[in-house]
């Protein structure tokens, strides 16, 4: 049979505390704003959905070597739940708030709300077909559909732009190699959060 043995110097198991999420969107805030300013489309909603998450990411037991993704996680449920983006929603029409935005962003702000949240999901976030489908609650063809129209849509508005403007900076500066249709979507998404 089997023999019982004792662990004696076994440490249990590290859970992320709420000072490690504040670490985190403190020292990612740019990036962690990003992403919400791309899910929700205007500053004010990104600004209540960055707080948001801050407030909900502690709120589970979470892994410390999950606690950056459980954080971008965060922020996508809350920006969904504040959206609520449908495939069949088709309106270009965002929410802006008047701010001139980047180019590359623009782009992407430009974009029907489900093709915009599928599009920073699975291509800059990096989330597969089935993930989108189950946050979104639509089926994987819906989530295939929305992310080429997308990358199309952004890749033909990156054609037109004589310059493109780095993201994070004010000053504009050339790139003529990023952005390109027929570049694969990670070179898409580098281009984007460049």
């Amino acid at each position: 049979m089997l023999s019982e043995r004792k662990i004696i110097s076994q440490e249990p198991t590290p859970y992320a505390t709420q000072q490690d999420f504040c670490r985190i969107f403190a020292t990612d805030m740019n990036r962690l704003y990003l992403l919400s300013f791309l899910l929700t489309g205007n500053h004010r909603s990104a600004e209540r959905c960055f707080v948001r998450g801050l407030e909900d990411s502690a709120k589970g037991p979470v892994f410390k070597q999950w606690a950056e993704s459980w954080a971008r996680r965060t922020i996508i449920r809350n920006a969904i739940q504040a959206i609520r983006p449908r495939p069949l929603d088709r309106n270009t029409t965002r929410m802006g708030d008047g701010v001139t935005e980047p180019a590359r962003i623009a782009a992407v702000l430009e974009l029907p709300a489900f093709d915009r949240f599928v599009f920073v999901m699975a291509v800059l976030e990096g989330y597969s077909d089935q993930e989108c489908s189950l946050f979104l609650d639509c089926a994987r063809e819906e989530i295939v559909a929305a992310r080429t129209r997308a990358l199309q849509q952004v890749a033909s508005a990156d054609q037109i732009l004589p310059m493109r403007v780095g993201i994070g900076s004010n000053e504009p500066r050339v790139r003529e190699d990023q952005g390109r249709v027929g570049q694969s979507p990670v070179a898409l998404a580098a281009a984007i959060s460049a």
